[in-house]
């Protein structure tokens, strides 16, 4: 899988336990640290409608 470059949530306390992203053209990657061993993929739209829904 080719993704862009990951980016680490600004709301992140100490350690590496934090929300990562990284997006292509039609979806999100997102996992919960920075070895991305486990990582969701979801449409855009998905994740659009879960930021509206917060």
């Amino acid at each position: 899988m080719t993704t862009n470059a990951w980016r680490k949530s600004s709301y992140c306390q100490e350690g590496d336990a934090c929300v990562h992203i990284s997006t292509d053209p039609d979806r999100v990657h997102i996992t919960d640290s920075d070895a991305a061993l486990t990582i969701v993929t979801v449409s855009r739209a998905a994740f659009d409608a879960l930021v509206k829904s917060l």
